[in-house]
């Protein structure tokens, strides 16, 4: 188990991620950085973790609004 020291709390904002339709129709994972995707594409998210945005990608390339790499 790995434990932060410090009180930077503040400082060290908890990193989301969202899953970005591109272009090619090709679904991509990409860290938040300090704000959602733009509205021109479609995404879904914020998720806490990178593993959750994995499992949400491979639950739209099974409905069909992505498609496998």
């Amino acid at each position: 188990m790995v434990t932060s020291a410090g009180s930077g709390s503040e400082s060290a904002s908890p990193e989301t991620w969202f899953v970005v339709k591109t272009a090619t129709g090709v679904c991509e994972i990409l860290p938040s950085l300090s704000e959602a995707p733009g509205e021109e594409s479609p995404h879904w998210g914020p998720y806490a973790s990178r593993g959750e945005a994995i499992v949400r990608r491979i639950g739209l390339i099974r409905a069909g609004k992505c498609r496998p790499v």
